[in-house]
């Protein structure tokens, strides 16, 4: 009997039942009626994180870009167990074609190429996740500051941002990877990182210019929060999709640049990779030769594994952009 009811009929309301523990249950919330209903908890991390693997797998383009993806780490991961011979292995017959024993022929040298694109894989996954990852990290830590900060250190990153916008990336990369030849691939990786960085954290500028005008923000400095509590803890977390975004450009963008170091001999061309391949290949004039596959197996494993990432990138757009995942079944 409710209440009201009891007071109709002049009877004493029966007091609420208190919960076993002597307090509401944290779960619980009281309505307007002083009805108790439940209070669905925050999801979990893992929750989260299932959702969006979710929404990415939904996008077939995407779907696609994993499945690729996953076959490049593979290979790269267990080369030493699918790759038939040593990548460096001469003993074998120059410049022969296609057998059961060589699916791809083999190089000039001798080599197996089936066995080289197996092991090359690793020096293109390496480098685009490193320096990927690297080129991000400064791209977050001076797009945030860049676009939350004002005054004198807002303008610092503005000239150094704006410097590194301005000079051509690709012949910034070959003078840095001239004068630092020899360094093996570390030296690959921090020149795609240092010529890497600067798009990314214009872009993470504008996003935070953006959020810092929103009533949570504010709110969450009047209440005396420190800045890099506010940039790190209110910010970032509404950005995740689109460093996402960032990470995966960057990672395309860094195994282009390293083949195209490795093709120029900028890099080191002892150590079997895709750019070295063809390197190698252009030296010993494949095409005129008609072994056209030393060409064409790196180049179209470099355009899959870039080819990947990009697919991959449109569903990460679909976590930040509900039109797009509105539209993916049109």
């Amino acid at each position: 009997m409710t209440e009201k009811e009891a007071t109709a009929r002049g009877e004493a309301p029966q007091p609420t039942q208190p919960s076993p523990s002597g307090r509401q249950n944290a779960n619980d919330a009281v309505d307007g009626g002083g009805r108790v209903a439940q209070v669905a908890a925050p999801a979990s991390p893992f929750t989260v994180l299932g959702r969006a693997a979710g929404t990415i797998w939904s996008v077939p383009k995407a779907r696609v870009g994993l499945i690729l993806l996953a076959v490049f780490l593979l290979a790269a991961v267990f080369a030493p167990l699918l790759a038939p011979y040593a990548p460096t292995d001469n003993s074998f017959g120059r410049a022969e074609g296609g057998s059961a024993a060589h699916p791809l022929g083999t190089t000039t040298a001798g080599e197996d190429v089936l066995s080289q694109l197996i092991y090359g894989s690793r020096v293109s996954v390496l480098v685009g996740f490193v320096a990927g990852f690297g080129a991000t990290l400064i791209a977050v830590l001076l797009g945030m500051s860049w676009g939350y900060t004002r005054g004198f250190a807002a303008d610092v990153i503005n000239f150094f941002v704006n410097l590194f916008l301005v000079i051509p990336g690709l012949p910034l990369m070959i003078v840095l990877a001239a004068y630092l030849q020899g360094g093996g691939l570390a030296m690959i990786i921090f020149v795609v990182v240092i010529t890497g960085w600067a798009w990314g954290a214009r872009v993470l500028r504008s996003q935070t210019q953006s959020l810092r005008s929103r009533d949570f923000i504010t709110a969450a400095q009047f209440s005396g929060e420190s800045s890099f509590r506010i940039v790190f803890r209110e910010i970032l977390p509404n950005m995740t999709s689109l460093i996402t975004g960032s990470f995966f450009g960057a990672a395309t963008a860094a195994i282009l640049a390293e083949s195209g170091l490795s093709f120029l001999g900028l890099g080191n061309t002892a150590m079997v990779s895709w750019g070295s391949m063809l390197f190698w290949a252009q030296n010993s004039n494949a095409i005129l030769t008609g072994q056209w596959v030393l060409l064409f197996a790196p180049g179209l494993c470099i355009a899959l594994l870039a080819t990947s990432l990009t697919l991959i990138n449109f569903g990460v757009d679909g976590l930040s952009n509900p039109r797009l995942r509105e539209g993916k079944g049109r």
